[in-house]
């Protein structure tokens, strides 16, 4: 059995919360849907980046984030 769909979709806003390495966001429908996983290694790094806690300056204070609203 073949099933032809014709779907129009209009995005007016969309807003995305959260993006982690296993989301998956999908819009419409779809036959399957497949995982696909990369790891690329771009900026040439050959060592683990430093623990979280091992600065005296926490790292996430110096991601500017908008007031609370």
């Amino acid at each position: 059995m073949n099933w032809t769909i014709h779907q129009t979709i209009m995005i007016q806003h969309l807003r995305v919360d959260s993006v982690a390495n296993s989301s998956v966001l999908q819009i419409g429908t779809a036959g399957s849907v497949r995982s696909l996983s990369n790891l690329y290694n771009t900026g040439g790094f050959v060592e683990s980046a430093p623990a979280l806690g091992a600065s005296p300056t926490n790292p996430i204070s110096l991601v500017p984030l908008p007031p609370p609203t």
